[in-house]
């Protein structure tokens, strides 16, 4: 299994960015697909995720900004982050649970700046 996040970057604070995770290795439309993440000095956590169907979920903190969608024929996870805050900055994450393991991309940090 591999997953390949990318689309990271340094942004201003109101500004957008659009993360993608490319997956291999799985059956991706079977897939639930997450995206965490870590700031400095803090727990990684849960962002966003997407069910095989389609439903959605993502925390208090980044909903009407954040949106989670998946594309099953290219086998790629997306997060469109927009009005960007400094507080969203972190290392993100694509993240699956596939055969009872879980597996993680290799982060791609996002920097907003005030």
């Amino acid at each position: 299994v591999q997953l390949q996040a990318s689309g990271g970057g340094l942004v201003q604070a109101g500004g957008s960015l659009r993360l993608s995770c490319a997956a291999s290795g799985i059956v991706f439309r079977l897939a639930s697909m997450h995206w965490y993440r870590q700031a400095p000095g803090k727990q990684r956590e849960l962002v966003a995720s997407i069910t095989s169907d389609g439903s959605t979920n993502s925390i208090n903190s980044v909903k009407g900004r954040f949106t989670i969608s998946r594309d099953n024929v290219r086998r790629r996870l997306y997060l469109q982050m927009d009005s960007l805050k400094p507080e969203d900055t972190a290392v993100y994450y694509c993240q699956t649970r596939w055969y009872d393991r879980d597996h993680w991309g290799q982060g791609t940090l996002v920097t907003v700046s005030s």
